[in-house]
């Protein structure tokens, strides 16, 4: 038999198992074995040195040509194949578009920063602006910029977590309005801020205390304030927060930082103003204390109180969300219990 028929039998031979192939692997076994160095191709080909020279030419050609087809064959095999196992795949991976997609639970924001969202948007809509301060302070601003020094008794009531002498953690975000009227430069207008955040106070945890909460204090320093805008702002809070129809009254209180100085109670949500138990009985909840600022904060800060007068409020979310929502233990914003806190998913 020459070489050209032994070449073009194992072609048939090759072609013929080629095309029953079934699996990549098998391929690419036929494919080192056919056309490898020791495949058999290579062999028959080792024959031609036996070969008259006009020969060779001839037979050299048909070899590549034979080579070429295999070649080709096992190519169009091996996509064949892949194409055949990913449609399979495909099939038995299939999804029912038409079922129901599985939802994805997505998180809403906590109940207290439901209500700092909802006064910080109320004040940047009155031309305020948000500052953000160290919730670790120095005591000469924590206490003393807010007319509390070292020996006065109302320190007892901010008793707080101290990590040396002068430094604490802050026992409200006052010292950030002290810092920011450092700053301020006045000849270019007014300073109206509002200033939210965590505080921290040595108190014993219990359903209306806790060591760790929030306060959002507010301030206004420009020249001819009086207490008529600040009642007007603690109206717009009220009515912002608790609805249209609420009132508010202030009653005379102390605190050292402003003079005079007022609790701020707003008309029963619950009842209307008629007495119940939310109110005790009154018609009115205390909701925040407020008043027109100290002129010792005022100078202590480089600001002339002759010149220069404001008033400041500060007030709990957390409280606003209890009264709000009727929560009746504060421990429970803290638990971190997503039955309770899934309750409150809208914003507002």
């Amino acid at each position: 038999m020459s070489l050209q028929e032994k070449l073009a039998e194992l072609k048939h031979q090759a072609l013929s198992e080629i095309e029953k192939t079934e699996t990549p692997d098998k391929i690419n076994e036929i494919r080192v074995h056919l056309l490898g160095k020791k495949g058999p191709i290579t062999e028959i080909l080792r024959g031609m040195r036996d070969l008259p020279k006009e020969q060779r030419p001839e037979v050299g050609s048909f070899a590549n040509k034979v080579r070429d087809e295999i070649t080709n064959a096992i190519s169009e095999q091996k996509a064949k194949v892949e194409t055949a196992l990913t449609a399979k795949r495909l099939e038995n991976e299939a999804i029912d578009v038409t079922l129901p997609g599985v939802p994805v639970k997505t998180g809403t924001p906590h109940i207290i920063m439901q209500v700092i969202d909802q006064i910080e948007k109320l004040f940047l809509g009155m031309g305020y602006q948000i500052v953000d301060g160290p919730e670790i302070e120095e005591d000469h601003y924590n206490f003393e910029m807010m007319n509390l020094p070292k020996d006065h008794p109302a320190r007892d009531m901010q008793d707080t977590f101290y990590i040396t002498d002068q430094i604490l953690m802050r026992t409200q975000t006052s010292p950030v309005q002290a810092r920011t009227m450092e700053k301020h430069d006045f000849s270019q207008g007014p300073l109206k801020m509002i200033s939210p955040g965590k505080v921290y106070r040595r108190d014993t945890d219990d359903a209306t205390h806790s060591h760790q909460f929030h306060q959002v204090e507010g301030l206004v320093i420009d020249k001819q304030i009086t207490m008529a805008d600040l009642k007007g702002t603690l109206e717009k809070i009220a009515q912002t927060v608790f609805g249209e129809e609420r009132e508010i009254r202030l009653r005379p209180s102390y605190f050292p930082f402003t003079e005079p100085s007022v609790e701020v109670d707003v008309s029963c949500f619950k009842c209307g103003g008629k007495g119940c138990k939310v109110c005790k009985q009154t018609g009115w909840i205390e909701v925040l204390g407020a008043g027109m600022v100290h002129p010792n904060v005022l100078q202590m800060a480089g600001v002339d109180p002759k010149v220069y007068g404001g008033f400041a409020f500060g007030l709990g979310p957390d409280r606003f969300a209890m009264l709000k929502y009727g929560v009746d233990d504060i421990r429970e914003f803290y638990l971190n219990d997503v039955r309770f806190l899934e309750q409150f998913s809208q914003k507002g």
